[in-house]
This record gives C-alpha cells, structure tokens and sequence, in this order.
C-alpha cells in the first residue's frame, strides 16, 4: 500500500493537468514532480535541529477522507486513491522543507490508523480474515479496519487520552508473523528519491505489544508482551531494508513509556532494543514519548540503553520531565528532541517562554544535542488557518495549526542558534498580551456562578431504583425496551440543507421544513420497525459537540479545522477562547416537533459538558475543570427546559468521560470527581418521573465502572459489541449495577449487517450478568455514519431479537 495535496492547494496552472496525471501510471516521486515540478527537490540549506514528531494525514480540504469513501464505495480504483495518498505526503514533505525542518517524519501517513499499519507490516492478522501470507493489499487491510460482509472488524479504541482511535492488534500464542507490508521503507525510498531525507517513524515493538489485545479464547491464559522475542525479527528486516536504503535516523514511537509500567514491562524494553542494537549499529535512533511524563524508572531505564541516540519528551504534558531532566541529568553525548510546541491544542506557542525552557535544557545537553520538537504528532490538531476565512482577526492571532506550528518549531530552532527573528517573536508575544486582556474572554457572573457550584455535590434527592419505578409507571416500557442512540444517516440532501441554510441560499421557513420532513421521516421509521424508545435522528446537527458549540458564548469555530477521529471519519472541534454560558435553548424547538409527531416517549438528545470539553480545542488558561462546570450549567438550562417541555426522556452523551481520563492513576481520582460532578450538575433538579439517559462509547470502562455508577444517571447506553463485550467482565466479577444499562449489540462502525441469532446471542450473554428488567436493547453508537440500507436491516434484526426474548423470557415465568 502505498501519497496528494488537493488541486486547491496548488496553482491554477499545475491544477489543469491533474485529472490528466491522476489516470497516468507515473511513480509516486515522478506523480510529485510532475504536479509540483523540480522546486519540489530539496536545495542545500542550513537547517536549524528541529523536528516534526507527526503531521496530519487527511489534508488541509480532508482529500483522503474523501478519496478513502470513493474508493470504499467503489466509485474510484485504488490507483486513484494512491495517487491522491502520493500527492499529500509530497505536498507535506516539501512543506516542512521549505519550513526549514531538519528531521522530517516519514511514515506517519496512514490510509486508516498507523497501529493498524504495524499490524500489517507484522503480518499479524487475525485467522478470520483468511490472510495467506504476502504483501497485504487493500482487501485485507480494510477488512481488518471495517470488517466485511462475513466477518466483523477489529476492536477500536482510543489512542491514549485522545479523540483519535486505534485499531487493536489480536494475538495469540500461535499468532505467525511476518514481514507483510514494505510501506515504511517504500515511503522513505519515495521522499528520497524527491531529494528530502527524512526519519522513518514505526511504532515500537513494547508499545505494540502492550496495546495488544489476547486473541479470543485466550484472554485469561496469555500476555501479548511474551511474543516480544517473535516480533523483533520482523524489525530487524525493516531495520535492515532501511539501512540499505540510506536512512540515517529511525524513530521509534514508544508512548507507552508514559504510562505507569510494571517492573517486568519496563524490563521489555531494555530487551527489546538491545537484541535491537547490533541491527541499528550506524544508525540513530530516536525514542519518542508523548501525551504526560515519563515517570522515573522509565526515565532511568531508556536513557540507560546503549543503542539509542536520542530521545523525545512531550515538555507541554510532562512538565515534570522537564524537572527530571533537570534533577537526574541527561546522557551525555545524546540528542535531547524537546517537545515545547504543543501538538493537541491550537493555541500559539508563548515562544518567550518556550525559548527559555530551551535555553534551560541547552545548558544541561549542550547546544548540539538539543532538537527543537513538537510535543506528540500534529495530527491531533487542525491542519492550516491560512485555510480559515470566517474566524475573526482578533482571534485567528491567538491561534495556530499543524502549519504554524511547523513554523513555531524552526523559529525557536533557529533562535536557539542564535538566529532569532525579533520581528517574528514580536509579533507572538503581542498576540498573548491581546489573549490576555481581551474583554471577550472574561464573563464575570458566569465565573461566579461556576465558583458557587463548590458547596454541593448535587445528586439527585432520590435514589435510582424509586425513580426507576415511578419512570415505568410513566413511560410503560415493555422488558429489553429497545432505542438507539441519537443519530440516524445523514444524506447528501441532508447535509446539502444545512450548507444552504448556512449560506443564505434558502430561507429559515424552507430550511424548518426540509428538517421538519426528514425527522417525520426518521420518526415513522422507527414506529414501523417497532422501536420503543424514538430519537429525532439529530438532522439538523453538522455535529453533536460543534452543534452545541454554536449556540454557546465563548465558542468560535472553523470552516476547515478538520482533525482525523478514525479512518475517513474526521470531526471539527469548536474552540473554546472564553467563559461558556447558555443565551438561548439549543435543542427545545426540534425535540418538541419531534414529540409532536409520536405517542411514543421522544428522547432530547444533548452532549455532555465533559464531551464538549475533551472533544473541543479547550482554553488552557484556566483550569479545564473551571471550564467543565461552565459548560454544566448551560447545559442544566437546556435539560430544566426540555422536561418543562413535556420531554419525558433526556440523553445527556458523555461518550468521551473516559477519554479524558489522566494517564497516571495519581491524577485519575480528582478527573473523575469533578467530571461525574459537572455530570450530575447538568440534570440534579429534575423530576423523578423524568428519565436521564448517558452514552459512552469506545473505551476501556471496566476500571471506571464505579465513577460510571456514581454518575447517578438512571440508564447508561455503553458500547460493547465492537470490543468483544469486555464490559460484561466487570458484571461477572461481581459489580452490582441497579440502573438501566443498554450494552450495545452491534457495531455501527462497520457496514456489516448482524443477523436476528447474532444479536439475540449477544443479548442473552448479557442476561446473564444482568438483570432482566434493567436492560436496554441498541446499537453501539450513534448511525450517522452509516447508510439506511445498513441501518434498517439492521435496527429490523435488532428489534426482533428483542421480541424473540421477551417471548422466550415470558414462557420462562
């Protein structure tokens, strides 16, 4: 598998010859010349030590997403869709060039996830998918990633504390590997042959193994970090093909180091890389961590190892390895690449005070063996703000993307060598005087309603079981009641509606409407497929975090701020520069319409104040906490009025709590206090007959399962089917849980259509760990994504497992 920025990016005269080169059968180093010509090879240079971790893959107009769905919907080849890969990872090299990066990454591009493409380069795909052994091609690879029509995909989850999710690896003790896919080293071949040198990036071999999954049947009998000894061959050929090629550097991305480790998983990487150390001998190798500190037996050990040249610290969420570094020392002679350029927000790098922690490291390493970083791979963040046309100047001077911070990192490379662009750092530090003192941060009666919040816990007055019953008195709900979680298919037409809208181009009574049709629309669906609990579809939503976002104060947002969340899927986060508050109901006018339109009990679909947080580009000075409890209170606006609008049923999503949990279990429990706390401020006064639904999705929950339960929230949808049904564990080990629970029965990120026995084998193994009148039947997550010739064979199959049990149970009794 094999690189294209969008004809948009380029000039008109370059962009006329695109369709004609995109059918050619050109190499992927001529494709580049071809579009962008011979400036595109690199001219000597003095390049500054300055270093780019990652940069995003789905480009500045999202062209691989929509490459990637073209390709899928098998509307383009894959020629086609490789040669718009080629095209974004030449337009992406040569724009770090240019910059003035000396260690460029390469290998961070990936057609779906870059754990994923670990997976494949080891050759370890799981027995389903009927892998015979050389390169592996799109047909399997996406079939791991998206399942097919016969078999499911793999588990996805979350990469670390991030909204990006990962494509677990199974393996098993007889897991055969091999070298299966060439694509770091044909990658690297494709940049040199353009004249630019980069560092191959690949996932290293502990990291892999420690985000690995036992494959089924062996989960209690066996530990993935066993097969170290059988996946370092397969390095050993990257390593070797690498060097052949010319590469100078490699850098391994070991992130796990972060993590609070045991003794023998530490010890895996003392073995790991010195059985690797005589394949590297005249090679550098760079270690790269990221996203929190290096605790200090990490820190002891991988500094201590004798193969590898450099190492990377994320000095923005490891602060405390800064003070490390500074109290233990630092190998001499090594390379230090200091990530102070943060990766995960957009906010301008405060380059005063990022220069003086450079000037601090430079007098510990030296001058030549300090490397100016980013703190993780940009990917996390948005891709241009030269693309941004709609954000006000005030605020676009406080902000900068992947490109600026490409930017950020060779100014102060370059400040460090004592060629510092004063005008550049001027014009920085009067943008963080503005952010400062911008009346438009600060809204002093929200803070003090935010600060008032301390005095109480507030829980609901009366217990989860008493309001249980006097919601059935209510709601008549039969056994295994069924639902789905909020979103149904969103529709060219649909989306076409909104952008028109948007754009003036329709009225507000056309535009009311068209979204009035389709929720009738979704709402009759479900009435025929019998579901007993109905949502409104969310039609008029772009996205159920921006949507909220919009009509909030204190939020601004993007046209193209796109970040990648899994494969195509990319989402927008809004930005969060000030204090939230709520001038207007969100969601009343479209919930009420709905309800008007069924006998049925209609949830009012609202996002969680801890979601809106962790999936915005969040404000960083002030507490996130401080920002939460803002975000609560109007959110408990938005609830206090559905219910005095008759809405019986209200779903508050905190699909990404877990997420945010800290990656050092120090810092967990005070997370998780004032996350479940904004939750329980946003429906603390509510009736008991009024039901208050969660979501979560895509996480490992079982070592939350008491903080979920603390939420107080009198039924959780949670999803479950994707992941093997590993929250059933916790049940079985005996965790009493009294509220209504809906652990989802398929998994709606995969196209495939689960038969009526599938689902109904699911649910009875989750009869057996739950009682009969708390459990909700549903989906993972929400369908948006998907197409209704997906959904409604599917909601049909999941609809009739749950009459077939409740039969089934009823002859029981």
């Amino acid at each position: 598998m094999q690189g294209i920025r969008s004809t948009a990016a380029v000039s008109p005269s370059i962009s006329t010859g695109i369709n004609f080169l995109l059918r050619s059968r050109l190499s992927s180093s001529h494709l580049c010349r071809a579009i962008l010509g011979d400036r595109f090879l690199l001219r000597p240079r003095r390049k500054m030590a300055s270093h780019i971790v990652g940069y995003p893959r789905m480009g500045p107009k999202r062209e691989l997403k929509f490459a990637l769905e073209s390709f899928w919907d098998g509307k383009s080849s894959a020629d086609d869709l490789q040669k718009v890969a080629t095209d974004l990872r030449c337009s992406i090299w040569k724009q770090m060039t240019d910059a003035g990066i000396k260690y460029i990454p390469s290998n961070t591009f990936s057609y779906y996830d870059q754990v994923l493409d670990a997976t494949a380069m080891l050759g370890a795909v799981p027995e389903r998918y009927n892998y015979t052994g050389g390169e592996i091609g799109f047909d399997i690879y996406f079939s791991m990633a998206r399942g097919n029509a016969s078999v499911p995909a793999m588990e996805m989850t979350k990469w670390f504390d991030t909204n990006y999710h990962f494509i677990v690896p199974e393996l098993g003790p007889n897991t055969k590997f091999s070298y299966s896919s060439h694509k770091a080293v044909s990658e690297y071949k494709e940049a040199k042959a353009l004249g630019i040198e980069t560092i191959p990036v690949l996932i290293g071999p502990v990291t892999y193994l420690l985000l690995s999954k036992p494959a089924k049947g062996v989960e209690k009998l066996f530990a993935p970090l066993s097969l170290l000894e059988s996946i370092l061959p397969i390095y050993k050929e990257v390593i070797a093909e690498l060097k052949a090629a010319g590469a100078s550097w490699i850098q391994f991305d070991e992130p796990t180091l972060v993590l609070d480790l045991e003794s023998h998983q530490l010890e895996a990487f003392t073995k790991a890389y010195t059985e690797l150390e005589s394949s590297l001998s005249g090679l550098n190798v760079l270690i790269e961590t990221y996203f929190a500190d290096v605790p200090a037996e990490a820190y002891k050990i991988i500094t201590a190892l004798k193969g590898v040249s450099g190492f990377g610290f994320d000095l923005i969420r490891g602060a405390k390895t800064l003070d490390l570094v500074k109290s233990a020392g630092f190998p001499a002679g090594k390379y230090l690449f200091a990530g102070v350029v943060d990766g995960r927000n957009i906010w301008a790098n405060d380059l005063a005070s990022s220069f003086s922690t450079l000037q601090a490291l430079e007098a510990i390493v030296g001058k030549e063996k300090l490397v100016v970083s980013t703190s993780c791979s940009l990917m996390h963040t948005a891709v241009d703000l030269v693309n941004e046309t709609k954000l006000d100047n005030e605020i676009k001077s406080w902000l900068a993307f992947a490109a600026q911070k490409v930017v950020e990192v060779n100014a102060l490379a370059k400040a460090l060598a004592g060629q510092k662009d004063e005008a550049f750092f001027s014009a920085n530090a009067a943008a963080q005087s503005s952010r400062k003192s911008s009346p438009r941060v600060t809204n002093e009666e929200v803070q003090k309603a935010a600060a008032a919040l301390k005095g109480s816990d507030h829980r609901r007055a009366t217990n989860v079981s008493a309001r249980l019953d006097a919601q059935q008195k209510k709601l008549n709900l039969p056994i295994l009641p069924t639902t789905t979680i909020g979103s149904f298919p969103q529709t060219m037409d649909l989306r076409r509606v909104r952008r028109e809208y948007k754009a003036n181009k329709i009225s507000e009574e056309e535009y009311v409407k068209a979204i009035k049709e389709e929720i009738n629309k979704v709402v009759k669906l479900q009435e025929e497929l019998d579901i007993d609990v109905l949502v409104h579809g969310e039609p008029e939503r772009n996205d159920m975090v921006e949507y909220f976002g919009e009509q909030l104060s204190g939020f601004a947002f993007t046209v193209n701020g796109w970040v990648q969340s899994y494969g195509s899927r990319c989402v927008k986060p809004p930005i969060i520069y000030g204090d939230v508050s709520r001038p207007k109901a969100m969601t009343v006018f479209w919930s009420k319409m709905a309800q008007s339109m069924t006998a049925r009990p209609m949830k009012g679909m609202l996002t969680g104040p801890v979601t809106i947080l962790n999936w915005s580009f969040v404000r960083n000075d002030q507490p996130r906490f401080e920002t939460c409890y803002q975000i609560a209170l109007a959110i408990k606006k938005e609830v206090e009025d559905l219910e005095a609008a008759g809405i019986q049923v209200i779903q508050i999503d905190e699909a990404a709590l877990r997420e945010g949990l800290p990656l050092h279990k120090s810092e967990q429990a005070f997370y998780l206090d004032w996350a479940v706390h904004s939750f329980r401020i946003t429906n603390c006064g509510v009736q008991d007959t009024t039901q208050i639904h969660t979501h979560m999705c895509y996480s490992n929950f079982n070592d939350i399962i008491h903080s979920i339960i603390n939420m107080d929230a009198d039924v959780i949808t949670i999803e479950n089917s994707r992941s093997d049904e590993k929250l059933l564990s916790v049940f079985r080990e005996g965790v009493k849980y009294g509220a209504g629970i809906g652990p989802g029965v398929y998994d709606i990120h995969s196209p495939r259509i689960p038969s009526t026995e599938e689902i109904a084998d699911r649910i009875n193994k989750m009869l057996a760990v739950l009682e009969t009148n708390i459990l909700w039947v549903n989906p993972d997550c929400g369908l948006k994504t998907r197409k209704y010739a997906e959904v409604n064979p599917a909601l049909t199959n999941m609809v009739s497992a749950a009459k077939v049990l409740r039969t089934q149970l009823a002859s029981t009794k």
